[in-house]
């Protein structure tokens, strides 16, 4: 299985940058998607009739607020559940979580809190952290997690091109949110994909849209496929997909051999 990941930054706003076109071409078996900005009605119409969508099951998770957060999920695989949230109400409002449980693993896309500017959310976030673990704890009791998404954080400094300059200061780089992700490796027992297939290699997934970030490779390492540890070996072709265009984050994937 094809499994993919991408925070399109605005499901009706990647549609008019040849998102049916992309989808064919990467031909995801499950594709996660970040940042819908939209409704679950409105995702659906987004693409409904697209080129490249047919054969797709969509499922979305969208916040109370209009246009903010959301997740989604596109599988051609008809799982046996689709679950929203983490099960905690207070932090369920902003549909960050979606959750396909398939025969042999769950698949679980999230769009993890941005601690915002001047790190005002920090501490929502702390709380997210904490409460996400114990979610993903509890998925892996009952069969092994492919848990994908924007995590908004850069683990290693090898993860961002300028990581003195942001080191606790900048949301995504602070050591709170390093300890956080570091729990969540630890705590749930996952491994990152990408940084297991190449440990000294710098590849980045998202690029500020502002002073040539992209073309100047000036960028983060935010989106993430973490397994369970007991799939590790079943894991092949971790990837990070920088030349996909259409978003500020680019699709990151492996392939999952059962």
């Amino acid at each position: 299985m094809r499994l993919y990941s991408w925070n399109v930054n605005g499901i009706r706003a990647v549609v008019k940058k040849d998102f049916g076109s992309i989808l064919e071409s990467l031909n995801p078996d499950v594709l996660g998607l970040q940042e819908t900005k939209a409704q679950d009605d409105q995702v659906r119409e987004a693409l409904f009739g697209l080129e490249g969508t047919a054969g797709y099951e969509v499922y979305s998770s969208s916040a109370v607020k209009k246009g903010y957060s959301g997740t989604a999920i596109l599988t051609k695989v008809s799982p046996l559940s689709v679950t929203a949230g983490i099960g905690v109400e207070a932090l369920d409002q902003e549909g960050r979580v979606l959750c396909a449980e398939f025969d042999s693993f769950f698949f679980v896309t999230v769009y993890t809190p941005n601690s915002s500017s001047g790190l005002k959310r920090l501490p929502f976030r702390k709380e997210w952290d904490n409460a996400f673990l114990a979610y993903i704890q509890k998925l892996d009791a009952r069969k092994p997690v492919v848990v994908t998404g924007d995590l908004n954080v850069a683990h290693q400094a090898i993860d961002l091109a300028r990581p003195d300059a942001n080191y606790n200061k900048t949301p995504g780089y602070t050591q709170e949110e390093i300890d956080g992700m570091s729990a969540l490796l630890q705590g749930a027992q996952l491994r990152d994909s990408w940084r297991d297939a190449h440990p000294n290699e710098v590849g980045y997934s998202w690029w500020s849209y502002r002073g040539g970030a992209r073309e100047k490779n000036v960028g983060w390492r935010l989106d993430y496929v973490l397994v369970s540890d007991r799939l590790s070996s079943h894991i092949h072709n971790p990837a990070i997909h920088s030349t996909t265009y259409g978003s500020d984050h680019c699709p990151v994937s492996v392939e999952l051999v059962i």
